[in-house]
């Protein structure tokens, strides 16, 4: 029975038989290329950046262009370090980034707690106020922000830069919406046991809401350690300066700086912001996708 069997699973295809082809997935093959697109859209400028920065700068104006640095040329990296004093620019960016990510996360966490577990009169409408200054960019209300920094007597002061940036409308939106997505019996259990308001919020739903709060933390870091106006703004003195404010200093005057030592300079400001990242993604994705599950 077995070498009947073995002779049918062997028997030769007909002559002119030819087996059937796969069909191409066109939807896998559209998604390939949609995300290879992008990718060369968003790491292009990156990669040229770093490639410009090893290049001496006779070769950064070379036509046509070389994209891979053959001859790696790092003393564009030594003057920067050469023409500004890089430490106290990465320490005011640090201090500055630090602590109004941290001030945003429990600014936003309160914030959208509120927002979301407390029944008080007005709640819709104060949020929608919230929600409206999101539409509102900075250069519209830097002035009046810089008159009362002024008048505070924080003006040309790190503070000048952190007081203003706590508050924050989307992580506030954000914490809002991470809140929801939590069981609303977890207060209930807690008021029955006693609990205020407060100590619901500190001991239940905060621990709970650390992911979320991660998201808020990273994005708050990786837009303000680039953030070029409100330093331009609100600092004078070169010791206040942040990283960004720096970076400018390379271009030289009327912009006769090389374009290799200003981007190596770039390039070392990434570093940080790449490095939270790295770190945070697990955090960020696990943000991200904690309200589907819940």
């Amino acid at each position: 029975m077995s070498t009947t069997t073995e002779r049918v699973l062997t028997r030769p295809a007909p002559a002119g038989h030819t087996p059937a082809r796969r069909k191409p997935n066109w939807s896998l093959v559209t998604r390939v290329a949609l995300l290879l697109l992008a990718a060369v859209l968003t790491l292009g400028p990156v990669m040229w950046t770093l490639s410009t920065s090893l290049r001496s700068p006779s070769e950064s104006f070379k036509l046509p262009p070389s994209f891979i640095p053959w001859n790696p040329d790092f003393t564009s990296y030594a003057e920067v370090f050469q023409k500004l004093d890089i430490v106290i620019l990465v320490l005011n960016s640090a201090l500055v980034t630090g602590v109004i990510a941290v001030g945003q996360m429990v600014t936003a966490a309160m914030a959208g707690y509120a927002f979301a577990n407390l029944k008080f009169r007005g709640r819709g409408f104060l949020f929608s106020i919230v929600l409206a200054t999101m539409m509102v960019p900075v250069q519209v209300t830097i002035v009046p922000v810089f008159m009362l920094i002024r008048g505070m007597g924080l003006s040309d002061t790190l503070l000048a830069l952190i007081l203003p940036a706590i508050p924050t409308a989307f992580g506030t939106f954000l914490m809002r919406q991470y809140f929801l997505g939590l069981p609303a019996d977890l207060a209930e259990a807690a008021a029955i046991d006693g609990a205020s308001p407060w100590r619901t919020f500190r001991s239940v739903y905060a621990p709970l809401a650390v992911p979320g709060m991660a998201i808020v933390g990273i994005l708050a870091f990786n837009f303000h350690w680039n953030e070029f106006f409100r330093p331009l703004i609100m600092t004078i003195s070169e010791q206040n300066f942040t990283l960004p404010l720096g970076l400018v200093s390379l271009q030289g005057n009327l912009g006769t700086g090389s374009i290799s030592v200003v981007l190596a300079g770039v390039v070392l400001s990434m570093i940080p912001a790449l490095v939270v990242f790295i770190f945070g993604q697990r955090a960020l994705q696990d943000g991200l996708t904690a309200g589907s599950s819940k």
